[in-house]
């Protein structure tokens, strides 16, 4: 599928990102997200049932697999 960024000529291509998000007052990252990225320019897709699937692991707030460490940037 071509690239929906005005101008770009990319194409899009099934990849495995990190997807990172605020989530009550936290940041939660999710490793493994199935999305569509563009080759060129990096806009990332993510299809309404991956959407879905995180916003639901967010509710059910499950144990997280591991964590990592926070640096503010001053």
């Amino acid at each position: 599928m071509k690239c929906s960024i005005a101008g770009c000529p990319g194409e899009y291509e099934e990849r495995k990102i990190i997807h990172t998000v605020r989530y009550q007052g936290q940041i939660i990252v999710v490793d493994g997200v199935p999305a569509e990225v563009c080759s060129l320019c990096g806009d990332v897709l993510l299809r309404p049932e991956t959407v879905r699937r995180i916003e639901n692991l967010l509710e059910t707030r499950t144990v997280p697999t591991s964590t990592a460490p926070l640096y503010r940037y001053v």
